[in-house]
């Protein structure tokens, strides 16, 4: 089954310095349908202004990956971390028992990033951050994993989920495939590009929601950057 989830019809808010598309139910946003996919709790779509972001709030219990698609954020928590991502830059926060962060964009233009959240395997323990580049030349024509819980994933940023974050950029007419198991959840964007997965149309920010199959064909019908969560 993929179920596709057009840009269109995802939650919206702006905020004026923040533009948010929410795949799941998030903050005001409410539909039944749409709550999370397996252990994928929460995927924003979000535009932040120039010299704005999310001031100092509290996390616990939930794994966050922040794929910068353009321009970069800076983050700094309660823990004494602090670091700039930039595009093509990945970073992860474990909260855990308990962690307090902000997230600005002091760039001079607008950045764009996905935020994905993943439930833990279990609650509690030490929060934790990470930050890495990924280049995209790097991810040409295959998947690359970006986060993962998984213990033999020794490229990717680690996560305290049993979930893996991947990344692939593929030319027009390329495609990819990833073993996922008909008994684990996919969820995969375009953030750039028009897709076909196992044969269905997937357009630039929509979402597409698997389950049921083993494995996962991507193809592009236009050069493409994707990104793909796979998680029990």
């Amino acid at each position: 089954m993929i179920d596709v989830r057009p840009f269109n019809s995802l939650g919206h808010a702006n905020h004026g310095w923040l533009d948010a598309r929410h795949h799941f139910s998030f903050s005001n946003y409410f539909d039944p349908k749409r709550v999370e996919w397996g252990a994928l709790r929460v995927w924003n779509d979000d535009e932040i202004a120039p010299n704005t972001g999310f001031p100092p709030h509290p996390h616990a219990d939930m794994e966050i990956i922040t794929y910068v698609r353009e321009g970069a954020i800076t983050h700094q928590d309660s823990m004494g971390n602090k670091g700039r991502t930039e595009a093509g830059d990945v970073q992860v926060m474990s909260a855990g028992s308990g962690i307090r962060h902000s997230e600005y964009n002091l760039e001079p233009e607008p950045t764009r990033l996905f935020q994905i959240w993943i439930h833990p395997t279990r609650p509690g323990g030490q929060p934790a951050w990470g930050a890495k580049p990924f280049p995209k030349a790097d991810r040409s024509g295959r998947f690359v994993t970006l986060a993962s819980g998984f213990a033999n994933d020794n490229d990717g940023l680690p996560i305290r989920a049993d979930a893996r974050v991947l990344g692939a950029t593929l030319k027009a007419g390329e495609s990819v495939e990833y073993a996922i198991g008909a008994k684990r959840h996919g969820y995969l964007v375009p953030a750039l590009g028009v897709v076909e997965v196992n044969g269905v149309r997937v357009n630039t920010r929509d979402g597409a929601a698997i389950a049921d199959v083993e494995t996962v064909k991507v193809t592009a019908l236009e050069d493409a950057e994707i990104v793909l969560v796979d998680a029990v």
